[in-house]
């Protein structure tokens, strides 16, 4: 090697990594909010909003698991967002049995009874909204929303959300448990605002739903503690 080779690669790279950091680190940013019309004396439920490419496919991109825990007769979080493909834990942080399922179409399953402390998984490997119960306890719902793309959200509480992503354009999707799916085509370049999404749960019922048998739950499940 050359006098002063060594010196001379080093300052190549940091030269380089000058030149690529700002490239790689540049983040487009696309914001929003969820307006919902819900009945009077309700509050709105919680919305995923994803954004699929339009021109092309979404880059496939590794998941990383994620937790949807029992705890207390109730799912936590009761809305979760997760790109298809994730894998998501169902641990049992009860002192009692519990038995998670769906009878929803491309994704149903059925993790079986399991004890307190115990956990199993289930990989959404099919885009699809899906309805996510107890088959003890009819009480115990969830909503896991496997999107299409990595580029998936859950709004605040306000309705606001945040996606980081490349500058295109894209397809937005909102999607609520008591409320039809509205979608939006934005253009991301920079710092963007997205359009108006709003959805309508004023005409929302609550209905009991049926176990994982398709039969309804006996009375009694209905008066547990």
């Amino acid at each position: 090697m050359l006098p002063g080779g060594w010196g001379v690669m080093k300052t190549t790279a940091w030269l380089l990594a000058g030149l690529l950091l700002p490239f790689e680190a540049q983040a487009d940013v696309l914001t929003g909010v969820v307006t919902t019309k819900t009945r009077a004396g309700t509050q709105p439920a919680p919305v995923v909003v994803y954004a699929e490419p339009l021109g092309g496919a979404a880059p496939a991109r590794e998941t990383k698991p994620v937790t949807l825990s029992q705890k207390n007769k109730a799912f936590a979080p009761r809305v979760l967002g997760v790109p298809v493909g994730t894998a998501v834990s169902f641990p049992n942080d009860d002192d009692i049995f519990h038995n998670v399922f769906s009878l929803s179409p491309g994704n149903a399953f059925d993790l079986g009874l399991y004890r307190a402390g115990a956990s199993k998984t289930r990989t959404f490997a099919t885009p699809g909204v899906v309805r996510i119960f107890c088959n003890i306890h009819p009480q115990m719902t969830a909503l896991v929303v496997a999107a299409p793309t990595p580029w998936v959200v859950t709004t605040g509480p306000d309705g606001a959300w945040r996606l980081d992503l490349p500058a295109g354009r894209y397809k937005l999707t909102a999607v609520s448990e008591r409320a039809a799916a509205v979608t939006a085509e934005v253009t991301v370049a920079g710092t963007s605002t997205a359009p108006a999404l709003a959805l309508d749960e004023s005409a929302f019922v609550a209905v009991p739903h049926t176990n994982k048998f398709g039969k309804p739950y006996p009375a009694a499940a209905y008066k547990q503690p």
